[in-house]
C-alpha cells in the first residue's frame, strides 16, 4: 500500500507536537520523582501525560519511562 508523500508532510508537525508534549511530561516527572517507587512514578507520569493531552502513549513506553525514572538516583534540591 503506497502512501502519498504529502500525507507524511501533513502528519509530521502533528507527530512532532505530540512528541514534544511527551518529552515535557517525562522531563517534569524525572525532575520531581527520580528515585521514587515505580508505582508512584508511573501514576504521576500517567497524570502528567493526561494533563498534557497525550493519553495515547503505548503502555509499554509509559512503563519503560517509569522504570527508568524510578531507578535514577533521587535528585537533591541544590
Amino acid at each position: 500500500m503506497a502512501t502519498d508523500p504529502s500525507e507524511y508532510d501533513k502528519a509530521m508537525p502533528i507527530v512532532a507536537a505530540h512528541l514534544a508534549k511527551v518529552e515535557r511530561a517525562v522531563s517534569r516527572i524525572r525532575s520531581s520523582h527520580a528515585g521514587q517507587s515505580y508505582t508512584k512514578v508511573r501514576q504521576a507520569l500517567l497524570e502528567t501525560l493526561q494533563h498534557e493531552d497525550t493519553q495515547r502513549v503505548v503502555p509499554q513506553v509509559v512503563d519503560e519511562f517509569a522504570r527508568r525514572i524510578s531507578e535514577e538516583p533521587e535528585q537533591l534540591p541544590f
